[in-house]
């Protein structure tokens, strides 16, 4: 055994051991994930399952529901007196969980705590110029412009006592990458549903009820105990032998065994996350026997690529018949989805010949074609079928695959030909998301993740008016336009949206929602 999986052995073994340690009683909910979250500090990364489980310690001023609606939290109204002042009337008899009462001091100091320069979710909020206390219950978000989706950033943006941040010197949040952290980090005070009981790093966090939530709970728990259990085997045994209640993710492989197993049952639904790969659109591959010029420039050849992958024998021999297959690169829930655009092109590899033979390339050619291991669900599985169907048009793909750090640092670096990437429009939960990221133009707040160098007028502008329209019904209409333009043009490859899958015990009830983030205040135990 190498020191890496006795390391990992070792840790799952410490986690099994707390739980068992822990007396569970009837309204305990015993859960693992497969990594661990990364701070208590909710300013401190922007790491999604950390955030989704700080959800029940924090809050911010609207939330998402079940249904990923936004909806009011620590704020009960707002409104727009300005184009550009948004306010806020705050909910009022609230408490943190130290006691110390809900105020628009405490608004003003982790807004600005989550801005400030040094801050790590400083990006999810990008509009806003200014936080300004009215009075005790009333507070104006400035914003650098008009931003229709303002919302749907603040649902990440946590709430923390300013009292309590200026008595442990944690006014400035911690930097977990970077190295830097304070008391935030390993305490908490927050106004949510639950309380944190104890900290363990890698091993244990237990979460108490807030018995005196502003909330009316619709949950019946009185304790969360959560572990990182990195290992499938281990996690998927801990269930089924009852030492855990809940668990996430239930590898689609084991999804079977769970189901057929005493006690236990899984729970499966599309996620946000849309699955696609991107190409090189700039004058030279990096990996090809063609040095003088770039076929995926070339909307015939972009086109042979995708009749070529025939997602629905992808779907289910490698996922189980539980992903969804997409011709759009957003899902569903997603503002500016369109069912109507969402026709995906059947699968036909003569079809696929016949337009390479078109554009010049009857002979093929060769790409490179790089792809993460173990980031999305059976990513290299999916690569390895892509490979074997693009042989067939005479395409020669040449796959690499790469742990998810080397993998992106080549992506984002513009060293790939064709890769995968996955794309969930979190925080945000719009298609901007992806118009702004991934197709934008590359430039100085647009294109982030546009190393292939797409580009295209149309969209672009339609995507700048998209940033500032506030008018929903025009605004899906053009983030729709702007879609079909990738959908045609074929920008990037969609794929599908891969499944979440998690598992429980008989009699624990559990909502899942497509952002894969549970939401334990609607969970109940019978």
């Amino acid at each position: 055994m190498t020191f890496a999986s006795r390391l990992t052995s070792g840790l799952a073994a410490t986690a099994i051991a707390a739980l068992m340690a822990g007396a569970a009683g009837a309204n305990t909910l015993r859960m693992a994930d497969s990594t661990d979250i990364a701070a208590m500090d909710p300013h401190s990364m922007t790491e999604s399952n950390t955030i989704g489980f700080l959800n029940h310690v924090y809050e911010g001023l609207v939330r998402y529901n079940q249904d990923l609606e936004v909806e009011p939290a620590l704020a009960t109204s707002w409104e727009f007196v300005e184009p550009t002042r948004l306010r806020f009337k705050l909910r009022e008899g609230v408490n943190f969980h130290n006691g110390n009462p809900f105020t628009a001091d405490d608004v003003v100091a982790s807004l600005e705590r989550a801005a400030h320069e040094t801050s790590p979710v400083k990006s999810n909020i990008p509009g806003m110029k200014s936080i300004e206390k009215v009075d005790e219950y009333t507070v104006d978000l400035v914003l650098s412009g008009p931003d229709p989706i303002v919302l749907n950033y603040l649902t990440n943006i946590l709430i923390l006592d300013q009292e309590w941040m200026a008595e442990h010197d944690a006014l400035l949040p911690a930097d977990m990458r970077g190295g830097r952290e304070n008391y935030a980090v390993a305490n908490s005070n927050g106004t949510g549903p639950f309380m944190l009981e104890s900290r363990q790093p890698d091993a244990r966090t237990v979460l108490t009820v807030n018995e005196d939530w502003w909330d009316e709970p619709e949950h019946n728990l009185t304790r969360i105990e959560f572990s990182p259990i990195g290992s499938d085997a281990t996690r998927i045994a801990a269930l089924l032998s009852g030492e855990l209640d809940f668990i996430t993710p239930a590898p689609l492989q084991d999804v079977g065994r769970i189901e057929r197993a005493d006690g236990a049952s899984v729970i499966v639904a599309p996620a946000l996350r849309t699955i696609m790969l991107g190409m090189n659109h700039t004058d030279k591959l990096h990996n090809s026997n063609l040095t003088d010029k770039n076929p995926l420039q070339d909307v015939r050849v972009r086109q042979a690529l995708w009749r070529a992958i025939d997602m629905e024998l992808i779907r289910k021999k490698i996922m189980r018949d539980m992903s969804r297959n997409t011709a759009l690169l957003v899902a569903p829930p997603v503002p500016g989805y369109s069912e109507e655009l969402d026709v995906l092109p059947p699968a036909d590899a003569e079809a696929a010949k016949a337009l390479l033979s078109e554009a010049g390339y009857g002979d093929g050619f060769e790409v490179g074609f790089d792809c993460p291991s173990s980031r999305y669900v059976n990513d290299e599985e999916i690569c390895q079928a892509i490979t074997a169907m693009w042989a067939r048009i005479g395409v020669d793909a040449q796959l690499t695959s790469q742990t998810p750090s080397k993998h992106f640092e080549k992506v984002l670096a513009g060293g790939a030909d064709i890769f995968m990437v996955g794309w969930a429009t979190l925080p945000m939960l719009d298609s901007y998301s992806v118009l702004s990221a991934l197709l934008h133009t590359k430039g100085d707040r647009m294109g982030a993740w546009n190393p292939g160098g797409y580009s295209n007028p149309e969209l672009d502008a339609l995507t700048d008016k998209v940033a500032v329209e506030l008018d929903v019904e025009k605004r899906n209409a053009m983030m729709s336009e702007a879609l079909k333009i990738a959908r045609d043009e074929v920008a990037m490859i969609p794929l599908h949206q891969q499944p979440l899958a998690w598992a429980v015990r008989d009699g624990v009830n559990i909502p899942i929602t497509a952002d894969n983030k549970p939401r334990l205040w609607y969970a109940t135990i019978e």
